[in-house]
Parts: C-alpha cells; sequence; structure tokens
C-alpha cells in the first residue's frame, strides 16, 4: 500500500539536466520527492529541506512546486512512483533514504537525482565517486548503517554483563548485509552473541519482538521501516533495553541513540536541490558526508527497565531526558 502526500501547487516542468534547468523552465518548476519515510516521520526535518532550497532562492508555493512520494516504509511502489515522477518531468528528483534512491536511478539518467542514504554511495553504484559523483545524481551520504558497531559498544557499555544482543533487520534493505558485516565484527570483538531477527513489514514486527524476548538488548537497524513509535513500543512492553538510530525513537520513550544530526542532511539535500535548479550539474557536486553526531539517552526509560546509567556515559550524551 502506497501514501501520497501532495504539498504545494503543481506547476509545469520539463527538460532536464544536462541543459541549464532554470532557462528551459519558463514556469514554475517542479521536484519530485520520493521517501520510504512518511510525512509524519518527516514533518521535523522538512523545515530544513526548505531552508536548503531558500538558501538557493527557491520557496515552495512561490517559485517552486513539490509533488511529495511516501511510502511509509514499502518499497514496493518505489519503482511505480519513480517513474510516475519521471513521466510527470520533474525538474530534479530528492530522494530519502536509499531504496528510493536505487530506485530513481533506475527510473531515469537524465533527470538529475539528489539523494540523502545511510550508507555507502560508491559501493552501491549509486556514483562513481565521493568527489565526483559522475552521471545525474549526487547528495549527502550520513554512513549511519556503519554506526551499527558504535551502538552497539554503547548498548554493552549500558550493559557490560549483556550476552546476548538482538539486531532487528529488514532483510528487504540494500544496506542490511552492510549493517550485518559491521555489527558481528563488533559483536566479536566484545565477546557478545549477535542474535538476527527479521522483519520486513509492520506485521512481522509483533513476531520478531518475540523472537528478541532472549536477548539482553537489542540494535534496532536504521532501515526507514523501524523508525515508526511502534517499534519503541514493543521495545518497552517487553523490556527490552534498545538502542535507536535516530533521537526521536528517544524522544517517544525510546532508552537510546546514536546517529547523526538528520536535518543537517535534509538541508544538504535542499540546496543541492537549488543549485541544480540554477544550472550547476550533478556531476560537479561532490557528495557531502554528515558531521555531526548525537547520542540521547532516556533516563525515564532507563528508570522503568531498572538500568542505571554509568556517568561516562551521561557525560557524553548530547541530550538527557529525565
Amino acid at each position: 500500500m502506497r501514501r501520497r502526500e501532495f504539498i504545494g501547487i503543481v506547476g509545469s516542468a520539463a527538460a532536464a539536466w544536462p541543459f541549464a534547468v532554470r532557462a528551459q523552465q519558463p514556469s514554475m518548476p517542479v521536484i519530485g520527492f520520493l521517501s520510504t519515510s512518511s510525512f509524519e516521520q518527516s514533518r521535523d526535518n522538512l523545515p530544513a529541506f526548505h531552508l536548503g532550497l531558500a538558501k538557493t532562492g527557491y520557496i515552495e508555493g512561490r517559485n517552486l512546486a513539490i509533488e511529495y512520494r511516501w511510502t511509509a516504509g514499502q518499497s514496493e511502489p518505489l519503482a511505480a512512483l519513480a517513474a510516475e515522477l519521471v513521466g510527470r518531468r520533474v525538474a530534479v528528483i530528492v530522494t530519502q533514504n536509499t531504496a528510493p534512491a536505487l530506485a530513481a536511478k533506475a527510473a531515469t539518467q537524465t533527470i538529475p537525482i539528489t539523494f540523502n542514504i545511510a550508507t555507502d554511495p560508491v559501493e552501491l553504484g549509486l556514483v562513481q565517486g565521493l568527489a565526483h559523483p559522475g552521471g545525474n545524481i549526487t547528495g549527502v551520504a550520513s554512513f549511519n548503517s556503519s554506526l551499527a558497531e558504535k551502538r552497539l559498544w554503547l548498548l554493552h557499555e549500558l550493559l557490560p554483563a549483556a550476552k546476548t544482543i538482538g539486531f532487528l533487520v529488514n532483510p528487504t534493505s540494500p544496506v542490511t548485509n552492510w549493517e550485518m558485516n559491521v555489527a558481528q565484527g563488533a559483536a566479536r570483538a566484545a565477546g557478545i552473541q549477535l542474535l538476527i531477527v527479521e522483519a520486513s513489514s509492520v506485521h512481522d514486527f509483533d513476531g520478531a519482538f518475540k523472537s528478541l524476548a532472549t536477548a539482553d538488548a537489542v540494535l534496532i537497524s536504521a532501515d526507514a521501516l523501524f523508525w515508526g513509535p511502534e517499534i519503541v513500543a514493543l521495545a518497552n512492553r517487553g523490556a527490552i533495553p534498545a538502542i535507536y538510530p535516530y533521537s526521536f525513537s528517544v524522544a517517544a520513550g525510546g532508552l537510546m541513540s546514536y546517529g547523526h544530526t538528520r536535518q543537517e542532511l535534509w538541508r544538504i539535500i535542499g540546496e543541492y536541490a537549488g543549485r541544480i535548479l540554477n544550472g550547476e550539474r550533478p556531476s560537479d557536486l561532490p557528495v557531502q558526508q554528515a558531521t555531526n553526531f548525537y547520542l540521547a539517552i532516556n533516563l525515564k526509560t532507563a528508570k522503568a527497565l531498572g538500568l542505571t546509567a554509568p556517568p561516562t556515559l551521561l557525560a557524553r550524551a548530547d541530550e538527557v531526558i529525565e
């Protein structure tokens, strides 16, 4: 099932990179936005995206229209939605998360694409190199999937006696193998057994957490499928200490998170989209990398789970909810 959120005025759009986009589009240009997240999950980050656009002179509804396509954690609709945006002849396709970036790249080799992904775009084949992307695609990479190692060590610091740590992954995600390799290496180094549990849709969540009940703690994958509040609720209901990739899960009651600051990445893809509208080539815009990372701890949840966070861990936290 797919959900669509249409925002703004849909104007006419034509032509694509490598020609100067604005020169070919006397009418209001249209950006296509493709994401496996949902509008509700992305609401707090959209202002940063619009800030990036505004920096290059574009304001949605004034001199720019945006067509949003949200799939709420589902990958199946992406190919059709990417083809739809290509058929709409949007000026730029902005993608949020790895699967939409791959779907957009498969759909067009001419319309410019900007991406915001959690892993290595070179290894995925999205770009030829970080400094020189080549082709019609560029963006920002957080390498958040590689932070599975850091998250496991943070759980180990909080729970030094833990023998088994579960890892909830989406087997259909293109970043899962990357994450699992990173996490398994860290688990071996820490002398911890890693229990891999899979869920490919929200219908698998209940069964997955029944399997995770034997673990001392759980590591949540960075895949967008697990961004919803259901995951936090299931972990807390099962009294399973969990670490998440983003701080919004901690704000929703999750125990701990470690990852990049998402607003920074959204601003970059907005700015890149605007620069492309102003005539720059994606191949000339280097892939940027996340530089800011954020550790959040919810002491209310820790207390409910009977845990005491070490002072050294609290001292390093960027946010502590008491």
